[in-house]
């Protein structure tokens, strides 16, 4: 982004973006003062996807000109020494998830800078609390001399014994996401909590676990969480998902109540049920009982659990995961009623989780039978925009991975190509070139990626063929095309590789040069000569050629005996209809339209080769249904004026007249529209041309007429009506 200003109201900073020469990302400088918050520039920044690195950090080091207050870093590349600037900044929160950049320097200059926080966040891959190289299993030391705190999230740690809370008496929010509890630091937590001199008012508590039975598996579950739900009165929102802190089912009857709870250690809650209650995977499937005193549960049971949770562990990848292929079954087997819910939980957990290449994968599964139902007519451009740069996100951050490019690819086939996707053009086609070209991939991510590239190549503009041959679309097509040859295979990658070439080089002259650079007729060669009778592969080859003969200044490359000798002889060709031959008109009509004396070879001679042509173009059924698609007429209406050669002007005006007869919606608009009109009488009127052209030029005036005729009847009756 370049000279931006002025983008947001409120706050201190004017910065503007400028890109530096040969760098991909872009640095910051301090103009002047201004109206821009630092910390919504900061947020601002990291939505636009700018990589909040030391060096970017750099602009926050006066924290009276650029104060920061509130920081939620994602994916940065931020190391200890970024963090000594942003840390010097008097914060009330911050919010840190895969920067793993980061270690326990951090968190001591924290500590010696931060007491004023009120809220922290240290999720996935953020060692602050851990060592340099720390066991998995080794209880983790620290001090949390942070007296002010009120919410707080530690993610994947082990918890040493002697770790206490009571002492933060502001705090209402504890999530310890799985953490390692070993028995004696939740009995800790405990006493944290009956403690004569705590105050601790918890209206939050997160004790899951990703994995069931392994790290949350208590001795004494029942006494455990009942001990610790009564010392904490104000519990509002917990989460025991993945524990067997639920018990094993057998309701119990309190002392103080003759109400009852399938999970003996909430019996207490049975007249106060909890907001939110988390039994995600817990042991013996707590979730599906039936006396939960909890409003809200999130787990595996019902749509509506399955939802809740998608909601609610956002943030924690491993259960996430979980969470998105219990939604894939439900979406799978059309069993999901509240679509528009499920798209929400799944775009946000892909776009929050890039780099997780599980959560990418089941997200993108989930999106494929979400995009394939029948709620998709009413997804609007944002939404189905929001849906494609997801899967991009997620396809350009695995590449490598078979899975979730044929997820990718999957998906976006339940989109209009190249419609919907023309806002990621240039991204979608250097992904797909990517899994086209990479080789482990040959079957059917290839076979996918290749047909989309295709579906891309066409109705687009010149522009985007070229950015198409730019990247190496022809060079990859005829790699594929040679790979094949050398082992004498014919698949449907080869016939769409050719058919991908006749899209990119339409109208596109430096593609149809670099189709020739890259031994493309030696290829079309050996492909006629090892398989003569695949109809569809002869016209893929013979449309890319007529593309190379409309470019006057390449022309001269297809003067060998070799290969006019070859277009001569698909005249007859009866393959695919008159496709082939039309298509080897076509080129022989540009070659000749060049005149007798660039006719450079002496076999075949140029009258033999233009009397067969004659013969072919006699042949063929004027109101064949056709499979080509023109976008513009002028290479056609180029050959009307040829009148050295009739046999070039023949084959043009009969192209017209079968094109305008079969399909007089389009092609009679676009004679018209390209002054064909003018040349065709230009053409009647004509001393020159025999008989049959001004025949074929009359017809294609009375197609028109036709055509308008019918459009005004249908006009008058919509006024009549």
């Amino acid at each position: 982004m370049t000279g931006s200003s002025n983008f947001l109201d409120g706050g201190h900073m004017h910065v503007q973006l400028v890109q530096l020469p040969g760098k991909k990302t872009s640095t910051c400088r301090i103009l002047e003062s201004s109206n821009v918050p630092s910390t919504e520039f900061l947020r601002y920044q990291q939505d636009c996807g700018q990589d909040i690195n030391d060096r970017f950090i750099q602009i926050f080091r006066d924290t009276e000109k650029s104060p920061l207050r509130n920081i939620r870093l994602r994916n940065s590349t931020i190391t200890n020494e970024g963090m000594r600037i942003l840390l010097r900044h008097k914060l009330n929160s911050l919010s840190m998830w895969y920067c793993n950049k980061i270690t326990t320097a951090s968190w001591n200059i924290l500590i010696e800078n931060c007491r004023q926080l009120r809220s922290l966040e240290l999720g996935r891959f953020v060692d602050m609390l851990k060592h340099s190289e720390p066991n998995e299993k080794t209880p983790i030391d620290f001090q949390l001399v942070l007296p002010q705190l009120r919410h707080l999230i530690l993610n994947g740690v082990v918890l040493q014994p002697s770790i206490q809370f009571g002492h933060l008496s502001e705090l209402t929010y504890l999530d310890l996401t799985a953490c390692i509890f070993a028995e004696f630091s939740l009995k800790a937590l405990n006493r944290s909590a009956e403690s004569e001199s705590a105050d601790l008012s918890l209206q939050t508590l997160d004790l899951s676990v990703s994995r069931a039975n392994v790290d949350g598996n208590y001795l004494t579950p029942n006494k455990l969480l009942s001990n610790l739900v009564e010392s904490l009165p104000n519990l509002r929102h917990l989460d025991i998902s993945g524990t067997n802190l639920a018990g094993d089912g057998v309701a119990m009857k309190t002392n103080n109540t003759s109400s009852s709870s399938d999970i003996p250690g909430l019996a207490s809650r049975a007249e106060n049920p909890l907001e939110f209650l988390g039994l995600y995977y817990t042991a013996h499937s707590a979730c599906k009982w039936h006396d939960i005193p909890a409003i809200r549960i999130a787990g595996e049971a019902t749509e509506e659990q399955i939802l809740v949770a998608a909601s609610v562990y956002q943030d924690r990848h491993e259960l996430l995961t979980k969470v998105l292929n219990d939604l894939y079954h439900l979406l799978r087997f059309e069993t999901c009623k509240q679509i528009h819910k499920a798209l929400d939980v799944v775009l946000s957990a892909m776009d929050k989780h890039i780099r997780v290449k599980n959560i990418q994968i089941s997200g993108s599964a989930t999106l494929f039978y979400i995009v394939k139902g029948r709620n998709k007519i009413q997804f609007g451009v944002p939404l189905k925009n929001h849906i494609i740069h997801t899967l991009l996100n997620g396809m350009s951050t695995h590449l490598t991975d078979d899975t979730m490019m044929r997820n990718g690819c999957l998906t976006l086939c339940q989109f209009n190509i190249p419609q919907d996707v023309l806002f990621e053009y240039e991204r979608l086609v250097r992904i797909l070139l990517h899994g086209v070209s990479y080789r482990e991939q040959e079957g059917f991510v290839q076979r996918i990626a290749i047909y989309l590239l295709n579906s891309l190549a066409c109705q687009v503009d010149g522009s985007q063929k070229m950015f198409l041959g730019d990247l190496g679309a022809i060079s990859t097509m005829l790699n594929l095309i040679s790979d094949r040859l050398s082992r004498k295979i014919f698949d449907d990658v080869m016939e769409v590789a050719w058919s991908t070439m006749w899209n990119v080089t339409d109208e596109t002259a430096k593609n149809c040069e670099r189709f020739l650079d890259g031994r493309g007729m030696e290829y079309f060669l050996g492909c006629l000569k090892l398989f003569p009778d695949k109809d569809d592969l002869l016209r893929n080859m013979m449309g890319l050629l007529g593309n190379v003969a409309e470019v006057k200044e390449l022309r001269p490359r297809l003067m060998t005996p070799e290969f006019i000798t070859e277009f001569a002889n698909l005249l007859d060709s009866s393959s695919d209809g008159i496709e082939v031959s039309y298509n080897a008109a076509g080129v022989l009509a540009h070659i000749a339209s060049d005149g007798e004396t660039a006719w450079a070879i002496s076999k075949p001679t140029r009258d033999r080769v233009l009397i067969r042509m004659v013969e072919a173009i006699e042949r063929w059924d004027l109101s064949a249904e056709r499979n080509i698609n023109y976008r513009s007429f002028e290479p056609i209406l180029g050959l009307i004026r040829c009148y050295h050669t009739p046999a070039c002007q023949h084959w043009a005006v009969w192209a017209l007249a079968n094109l305008t007869k079969v399909y007089p919606t389009k092609y009679c608009l676009l004679v018209e529209k390209e002054r064909g009109i003018e040349l065709l009488q230009e053409l009647i009127e004509h001393p020159q041309p025999y008989s049959r052209l001004k025949d074929l030029a009359n017809m294609v005036l009375m197609h028109c007429r036709n055509f308008n005729d019918s459009l005004d009847q249908c006009k008058k009756m919509e006024l009549d009506g």
